[in-house]
């Protein structure tokens, strides 16, 4: 299910009609802080996951030798 440009119009114009044109920016702001440490924890876990592969690899030759 995607949204269509009417759709996303809809949505920008009721949220400027409930927070107003003063609180859009912060509101913005903050939106924009969330997404970047949801990035940051996404990125921390999945070099996490990889360098466990790794070490699990390493293990797995040292055991084969």
């Amino acid at each position: 299910m995607s949204l269509g440009p009417w759709e996303i119009g809809l949505i920008i114009l009721v949220v400027i009609i409930l927070f107003g044109g003063k609180k859009l920016p912060e509101l913005a702001r903050g939106l924009g802080l969330g997404l970047k440490e949801f990035k940051k924890a996404t990125r921390e876990i999945k070099d996490e996951v990889k360098s466990a592969a790794e070490e699990v690899e390493e293990v797995e030759k040292e055991i084969k030798k």
